[in-house]
């Protein structure tokens, strides 16, 4: 918000200078984002008289001027405005002064063989309207010679801040002196509004259809008024904040929503379609022909204004253009209103318009300004256009605004950090308009002024005698109380100055922090690590998909439908997100990209409960494995989806020794090219394999596409024991080969199991390096080869010592599998 400083001086009283205020609006929490001094921009401006005026001799557009500037110099000046004429006194500028219109230095120069040695400027070039029709017409008296801002009044800084969002209040210039008032920095100079005798009946009145729209609303006629151009002084103070002046009846209202933060609106009574005035929720269909030449499509969430025919304002935002007062208006309405901050909030949004009524209206306003803001409004479109006042019409009635805070004065240093003494605390209030009710030594309870929305209201538990609202309201007026107290220590503490507030550090709750990941989060971050490590690219998908697609992944209960969902083909919570991966490996496939490695750590969704959301890490595989220095590119096969899921459970500590292997994968992956890793009988801790053939040829999938599944939170976590140091054998190791024939059905994890049993003191490997089928093996045999390192770690082991763990290692074998040792 702007506002010139002679504005504020008419509500402050104060020998203050500029950066002394600027100081303490930034001290106060009122952030001063920038101070604009016209005064340095057009300091080198004088008054200046034309001798004469004649035709430019090579230019039909163009005069040559003489020009008196002041110091008994004359200058020759090449005009081109239609006004220029002899006599007549203007405003020149000399060379080297920088022309803030145009954005240019001047220079002397020569135009069209004249020499041009100044410039007489227009109001557009001064910056100081859009008027670009002439020079600048200055009256007879103007001294000659004198600086142009000093005779116009210019030397006033223009003063922008900052106003957060709890601050509805600041959003005036009577709000800002309250506050440096408060601050020590002057006083608060008394405002009361004039009274108004009415000279005739209203002849609008309104009516509230919908307590949605308004709560309370008071209007009042004058009739009698002559619309025009509002005075000088007027059109200059909304000039400087960034207005345009429109008219006198306009230039009012715009006036109070600055002064007092007060929006105001004035309708045309001769165009009002009838003679009542409803504040009702818009209906299906109407739209609104608003002020800004703009059209709007109303709906049922926004709070209107409207005649007999239909629409006239959008409520606390913006007027319409059907009743909107011009020229010819010879009576007016005035409305004065309360709307609801939230919808006024939200139908600005809806509609994408930004006024200065929005503004306050969603920040909330005084709410006992009301009859006053409509009398001193009364009272200035009176004298600026004359007429006669009508009777007020009012619908609705003024709200409960009335409530009460309480302050504890050791929560000042408590929670602000900074101690104050009770009195001045008091003292900090009351100047804020504040008033204590009720003090002792501990504390005191203050009447919050209608002003100050932003300060919690306390609940009290006698306006609702039921006993369940009255449970709900004892906890609600405990956080409201709390919430009080925090606002009143904010208050007392900024009047002293934000930066008097000293910094502390919190106290340490740990010499140790606290991680910043909890493990759920760690094993999910390691997750993704290790498969992006692995040549697959990370993919974020949505957690919903079709319904018929997400069938094919396991169960789609109808609590996991979605009843809203963002569109027809993404209505189901997916099963799991290999789901997801799929789609889009075959999108990549559609576009001739059939090799992908994607991966993603999201939810798998099982029902409703908590506990049905399961983190799944998993990956998919199509097309080929790429081809590398070490080997070809082949086509991939479900182990390289076992050996995935195996490197994410290694890196998440998972004990690989305790991992169990079995065949009952989901549905859709192949029978018989996938499996589960277990760790018992119970605990699923991934599947992987092999995606089954007919999902494939249903999704568009490259046949043979492989996947994985590492549920995380199965995941137990990990134990956490002392470090003891390595136990290093000073022997050297003995590995021993062994090839066993059998069943072709044995799992070779279960062949492997029983050669590490067999001697636990001094077998610390066993290694799977072959598995061979076919020629020379008898029918449904097949030959596994192990390798076997035995760790001697108090002697080296004789010949016969080694010939003894390996008979034990076969007879284990043989009698865990039934495998004979191959000759």
């Amino acid at each position: 918000m702007k506002f010139p400083l002679s504005w504020l001086r008419e509500h402050l009283e104060t020998e203050a200078t500029l950066d002394q205020i600027s100081t303490t609006l930034s001290a106060i929490g009122i952030e001063v984002e920038g101070i604009e001094d016209r005064a340095a921009a057009l300091a080198h401006f004088r008054i200046a008289r034309v001798i004469e005026a004649v035709q430019h001799p090579n230019a039909d557009r163009l005069r040559a001027l003489r020009v008196d500037v002041g110091d008994g110099r004359e200058l020759s000046v090449v005009c081109g405005a239609p006004n220029a004429r002899t006599g007549m006194l203007g405003v020149a500028a000399l060379p080297g002064a920088f022309i803030p219109g145009t954005g240019i230095t001047l220079k002397a120069g020569e135009i069209r063989g004249v020499k041009s040695e100044a410039m007489m400027l227009s109001a557009r070039e001064m910056g100081l309207g859009d008027d670009h029709s002439g020079i600048v017409d200055l009256p007879e008296d103007a001294p000659l010679g004198a600086r142009y801002v000093d005779y116009a009044g210019l030397d006033d800084p223009i003063i922008e801040i900052k106003v957060t969002p709890n601050r509805g209040d600041a959003l005036s210039v009577r709000g800002v002196a309250r506050d440096l008032a408060a601050a020590g920095l002057g006083r608060l100079k008394p405002w009361a509004a004039p009274a108004i005798t009415p000279a005739y009946e209203t002849p609008l009145t309104w009516r509230i259809e919908d307590p949605r729209a308004c709560t309370w609303v008071l209007g009042r006629a004058v009739r009698g008024v002559k619309n025009g151009p509002s005075p000088q002084w007027l059109q200059d103070r909304l000039t400087a904040i960034g207005l345009r002046p429109i008219s006198a009846l306009v230039d009012v209202t715009n006036w109070f929503t600055f002064a007092l933060g007060r929006p105001l609106h004035v309708f045309d009574v001769a165009k009002v379609k009838g003679d009542t005035l409803a504040m009702r929720m818009a209906r299906g269909g109407e739209e609104l022909h608003a002020l800004n030449g703009k059209t709007y499509a109303l709906t049922e969430e926004d709070g209107i204004i409207a005649d007999a025919e239909g629409p006239e304002a959008l409520g606390g935002i913006i007027g319409g253009e059907p009743s909107g007062c011009d020229e010819t208006t010879t009576e007016c309405f005035i409305e004065c209103a309360l709307f609801d901050p939230v919808r006024v909030a939200l139908s600005g949004r809806r509609h994408n318009i930004f006024t200065d009524a929005r503004a306050r209206f969603e920040r909330g306003l005084d709410q006992a300004l009301l009859p006053a803001a409509l009398d001193a409004a009364t009272a200035m479109i009176m004298e600026l256009c004359g007429g006669q006042a009508s009777t007020v019409s009012e619908a609705g009635r003024a709200p409960a605004w009335q409530r009460t805070a309480t302050l504890r004065f050791e929560r000042l240093a408590g929670l602000g950090g900074l101690a104050v003494p009770p009195d001045l605390a008091v003292e900090r209030l009351e100047a804020l308009g504040f008033t204590a009710t009720e003090r002792d030594a501990t504390q005191v309870t203050v009447a919050v002024p209608p002003w100050r929305n932003d300060i919690a209201a306390a609940i009290h538990l006698d306006q609702d005698p039921t006993l369940d609202a009255a449970r709900a309201r004892i906890a609600a007026e405990g956080c409201a109380a709390v919430e009080a107290e925090c606002d009143l220590v904010e208050e007392v503490l900024r009047l002293g100055g934000l930066d008097a507030v000293p910094s502390v550090s919190l106290p340490v709750a740990s010499p140790v922090p606290l991680p910043a990941l909890d493990a759920k989060q760690v094993r999910a971050a390691l997750a993704r690590r290790v498969m992006a490590a692995r040549g697959m690219q990370e993919a974020v998908t949505y957690g919903f998909i079709a319904q018929r697609i997400a069938a094919m992944f396991g169960e789609t209960p109808e609590a996991l439908r979605l009843e809203n969902p963002i569109a027809s083909d993404l209505d189901q919570m997916r099963p799991t997100p290999v789901a997801s991966l799929a789609l889009a490996a075959a999108q990549n496939a559609a576009r001739g990209f059939a090799d992908v490695a994607l991966c993603e750590v999201g939810g798998g969704y099982r029902d409703t409960t908590p506990t049905g959301q399961l983190a799944i890490a998993c990956g998919l595989r199509t097309g080929a494995t790429p081809a590398n220095w070490a080997a070809p590119a082949r086509p991939v096969e479900a182990l390289d989806a076992k050996g995935d899921a195996l490197a994410v459970l290694e890196a998440l500590a998972v004990p690989m020794a305790a991992l169990q292997v079995t065949q009952d994968a989901p549905v859709y992956y192949h029978p018989g090219r996938s499996g589960v890793l277990r760790q018992g009988p119970k605990v699923v801790l991934a599947q992987f394999g092999q995606l089954h053939p007919r999902l494939c040829a249903a999704l568009d999938l490259p046949a043979g596409s492989v996947a994985f599944e590492v549920f995380l939170d199965a995941i137990p976590e990990p134990k956490r024991r002392k470090k003891s140091a390595p136990e290093l054998s000073a022997f050297q190791p003995v590995r021993r080969d062994f090839a066993f024939l059998v069943d072709a059905g044995v799992p070779a994890e279960k062949l492997i199991r029983a050669a590490s049993g067999a001697e636990r003191a001094l077998i610390t490997e066993v290694t799977l390096f072959d598995r061979y089928a076919g020629e020379r093996l008898p029918e449904g045999k097949v030959s596994l080869a192990v390798q076997v390192t035995l760790q001697p770690r108090e002697r080296t082991l004789t010949d016969a010592e080694i010939e003894a763990v390996a008979a034990k290692i076969v007879a284990a074998v043989a009698k865990a599998t039934g495998a004979t040792l191959r000759g």
